[in-house]
């Protein structure tokens, strides 16, 4: 098994403070900040940070959904890293300043992709798909955080 991943960025005309506090916030911000992707959405414990447990269904594509419960730590200050219980998808929000108003979000993905030819279009076709995913969800927080 290879390993896939998916990465977006974006810069935001937000502190970094209030980017990170946003996307942290799993009851009232990221319920209004995830794409049409996302679905049966519900936080399961905390809702806060970290320790948060939080449940959805990603449908990636047509015919690809995955059910996922994740949860959520803060290693750094910078970072927030949401664990899948069930698969091996790891998800990492990197928020840094970029100057007093402005921060760069970095979202990036992994997950151990399958073998053989099922496989080789998974890493092939995979991240742009989630990659599309996370920039809507970066384009949405953009208007969480400015409002």
């Amino acid at each position: 098994m290879a390993q896939v991943t998916a990465r977006a960025q974006r810069t935001i005309e937000a502190p970094a403070e209030r980017v990170r506090t946003a996307l942290a916030d799993y009851r009232t911000v990221r319920p209004t900040i995830l794409t049409e992707h996302y679905g049966d959405y519900r936080v399961e414990a905390g809702g806060i940070g970290a320790g948060s447990r939080v449940h959805w269904t990603l449908q990636a594509t047509k015919n690809r959904v995955r059910d996922q419960l994740v949860e959520v730590s803060v290693p750094a200050e910078d970072r927030i890293v949401e664990r899948d219980a069930n698969s091996s998808m790891v998800t990492t929000w990197t928020v840094t300043p970029a100057g007093a108003d402005r921060s760069v979000v970095s979202v990036e993905t992994t997950w151990n992709g399958a073998s053989g030819i099922g496989g080789f279009f998974e890493r092939t076709f995979a991240p742009k798909g989630l990659q599309r995913i996370h920039d809507g969800v970066l384009s949405n927080l953009v208007g969480a955080v400015r409002e």
